[in-house]
């Protein structure tokens, strides 16, 4: 059972040192990890009970909702930053399970499913690359951690809150990203009593899962809190091939383990975290008018691959974050954390059993780990006067062994080894010019610096070459840049409860590098990219509180985007900066609470356009390693070379990336109360993200159609128990989460179950 708080306060201009303390006392017991299940019931006692600050709230009033991002605790009401916050409680009755469900319930939000990483992007702008040289644009953290792309599949469980920041983060965040940021925030020990829950569920496809927190105090100043989840579930796929794969299944196991030491004004909170995932292998087939589409058999869910399947992903993170509290309110702040990730999987590339005749047989074996080192400083100001102020420093530390054996003869193994640096200092500060008018002024500076080794090898031990084979590429090279980016706004606190603002705000994605300079490497080093954003919008909170509207428009400048294409000296991948783009857009999101009747609903509207460019269009080339460019008046003859040419192609530029026109969101529930302690509370809900292109070729082909989800749940409380009936996708709707090169991945079918938790 997810965990989180449901309180409301009187909101007064001027009072920021009054909040800042209404919020601590909220915290400091909300830590206790009370747990408040899906269901509007439970949060209406919370907050009929909470008197926090200087306002009583009431049953009809919305909760009031907290976010971290800006390293405070703050009233998402009051805070200038586009963004859609939810608490544990809301997971489950939002069908929100893992990072890719979070495009439903997040206005601009999309995650395509790309193989060995998802491509999250925030208003069109994050990640449409698997190369280990490219950073995300998008940053994840998870406890503040920052998160590495090779593993983003780690489930919801024990969650305090996620926050999803839409816009271009380049000042206070860790690790500077231009789409925007996801901070997952698991549930904090506490010393106030022994709490917990635990939760079973059954569903079909064989669905079994255990989660569960406890929560114990070991004194006055310490306390440990344990949580972890099980879960086991068949394949929604049938393989009819030889090996009788179960690629799709999943198998996994976590676990989080959470210390707390708060002796007066210092804390220690120290987390460590496993966790382990099988899925079988990738559950992929050949999209329509490719070369293998002619070799599929059966529908979306049957699979027909001649090649054995595997696919687990393990990931190990450990933080620890020391706060000290000066008397005077100042806080020094520091967060150090170490993460291990590796992502192995055996797949058939061709998704099919063609013969290699017509060029199948092909497979690949693929490790991928990356180590990551961390710290962050921050110093932060009180704020009970007219101006507080945040400065901080970040260092990262990542080192990458990617190993790729296409085993297709006469095969290719491609094993770049890179190490990345990333330092940067920031400070921002918020000066009361006038009552009700603040000035927010922040700056980051940024250095980052890549280096790597490796190569791209054809042949190694096959007939016919030499023994260690022929390099086609050299993957070495070096890269260093810097940049300061940051945000300029002005915050006008209209009247009680209604926030207007606008602002600039510059965001960079770091360059990298392909090869070192050579004749065979024309493209050495790629560029950062950047993004100016323009933003006003307003907050406000109507009805007597019992309605919250978030209104955004935006106007982003967006350069130098980064994507893989063909090189074709060597014949093998390359990032390339392809060209700018326009995006701009509106985003509202409202929550509304009238007695038992809750709703809550987001729209998102992206218009993009990106630039002309030229590339060698990869959806048209054969299958196979085709070789470098043939010389002038040299017939192709893979895999010793082959004449790109006549699949050069120029587009006339179109919508960027992943960038869906329009992405909506919706639920509703009402509580029943049955007698005292006793409710039922049914909830449905609805998705819809738009079509989006995944290739920059724009044919038919590349285009995702999209996809609307209906999901629902009745819960069924008495006292701490509580029983739900859920069911998503409800009608079992056939869409493309994704695609890897000819390859298309299939959304999750419908699902129901039954879940049974108790909270102690």
């Amino acid at each position: 059972m997810k965990t989180t708080t449901h309180v409301c306060f009187e909101r007064r201009p001027g009072s920021k040192a009054t909040i800042a303390r209404s919020f601590r006392a909220v915290l400091l017991s909300a830590a206790v990890g009370t747990i408040i299940p899906s269901g509007a019931a439970w949060a209406q006692e919370a907050a009929t009970s909470a008197q926090v600050g200087t306002g009583t709230t009431s049953a009809d009033s919305l909760q009031v909702i907290v976010v971290t991002a800006q390293r405070r605790d703050e009233n998402l009401q009051d805070v200038p930053i586009a963004a859609t916050v939810l608490g544990g409680g809301q997971l489950d009755s939002r069908a929100v399970d893992a990072v890719a469900d979070l495009q439903f319930v997040a206005p601009s939000l999309s995650v395509t499913d790309a193989g060995e990483t998802q491509s999250v992007n925030i208003r069109g702008i994050g990640i449409a690359s698997n190369s280990p040289n490219i950073s995300n644009g998008v940053a994840t953290y998870i406890d503040g951690l920052f998160q590495p792309p090779i593993v983003t599949s780690i489930p919801f469980y024990d969650i305090g809150t996620i926050e999803v920041l839409r816009g271009p983060q380049g000042t206070l965040v860790g690790n500077n990203s231009t789409g925007g940021a996801i901070f997952i925030n698991s549930a904090n020990p506490s010393v106030d009593v022994i709490n917990g829950y635990a939760k079973g569920a059954i569903g079909n496809y064989g669905l079994q899962e255990i989660e569960g927190a406890l929560n114990v105090p070991l004194g006055s100043t310490l306390a440990v809190r344990a949580a972890g989840i099980f879960t086991d579930r068949g394949s929604y796929y049938d393989d009819v091939g030889p090996f009788d794969n179960d690629a799709g299944k999943l198998h996994e196991i976590g676990g989080r383990l959470g210390l707390l030491w708060e002796p007066g004004a210092f804390r220690a909170l120290v987390k460590l975290q496993w966790h382990e995932q099988d899925t079988g292998g990738y559950a992929y087939r050949p999209a329509p008018g490719t070369d293998f589409a002619p070799f599929a058999v059966g529908d979306i869910r049957t699979l027909s691959y001649d090649h054995e399947t595997a696919k687990v992903e393990r990931a190990f993170l450990a933080s620890a974050e020391l706060r000290y509290e000066f008397g005077g309110g100042l806080v020094l702040r520091s967060l150090s954390g170490y993460q291990y990730k590796r992502n192995t999987y055996l797949a058939d590339t061709d998704a099919s059993q063609a013969p290699p005749s017509a060029g199948g047989g092909l497979s690949t074996d693929y490790f991928a780990g990356e180590k990551q080192y961390n710290q962050e400083i921050n110093v932060i100001s009180p704020t009970d006067g007219a101006f507080d102020w945040i400065l901080g420093g970040y260092y990262q530390h990542n080192d990458i062994v990617v190993n790729i054996n296409n085993m297709a003869p006469p095969g290719v193994m491609i094993t770049p080894r890179n190490s990345k640096d990333i330092l940067g200092f920031f400070g921002q500060a918020n000066y009361q010019l006038v009552d009700r008018l603040e000035l927010q002024l922040g700056a980051r500076y940024s250095h980052f610096n890549a280096r790597g080794t490796g190569t791209v090898v054809l042949g190694q031990g096959a007939p016919g070459f030499p023994p260690s084979g022929i390099v086609l590429s050299d993957l070495a090279g070096n890269h260093k840049d810097s940049m300061v980016t940051g945000k300029a706004a002005l915050n006008w606190t209209v009247a009680d409860d209604h926030l207007l603002y606008a602002f600039a705000a510059r965001g960079y994605k770091p360059g990298g590098f392909n090869c070192l300079p050579s004749p065979q490497c024309d493209q050495p080093e790629f560029d950062p990219e950047t993004v100016w954003n323009y933003e006003i919008g307003w907050k406000g909170s109507l009805a007597d509180r019992r309605v919250n509207v978030q209104l955004a428009a935006f106007y982003n400048d967006f350069k130098n985007f980064q994507f893989d294409v063909i090189e074709t000296a060597t014949g093998t991948n390359g990032v390339r900066n392809v060209g700018s783009a326009i995006i701009k857009g509106f985003e509202a999101q409202i929550q509304a609470r009238f007695g038992g009747l809750g709703l809550d609903a987001g729209v998102g509207y992206l218009d993009t356009k990106l630039s002309s460019l030229t590339f060698v269009n990869t959806r048209l080339l054969p299958p196979g390693q085709l070789g470098p460019q043939c010389a002038p008046g040299v017939p192709s003859n893979p895999p010793a070379c082959f004449d790109y040419g006549p699949f050069i192609i120029t587009t006339s530029g179109g919508n960027n990336l992943y960038s869906p026109k329009w992405t909506f969101n919706g639920g509703i529930e009402y509580v029943i109360d049955l007698s005292d302690g006793v409710s039922l509370t049914p909830r449905v809900n609805y998705g819809y993200v738009g079509s989006r292109f995944n290739y920059l070729a724009y044919g038919p082909g590349d285009l995702l159609p999209s996809r609307a989800l209906v999901s629902a749940l009745v819960t069924l409380r008495v006292n701490d128990i509580t029983v739900e009936a859920y069911g998503t996708n409800l009608t079992d709707k056939e869409y493309v989460a994704g695609r890897s090169g000819d390859n298309e991945f299939y959304g999750a079918p419908l699902e129901y179950g039954l879940r049974v938790g108790v909270r102690f």
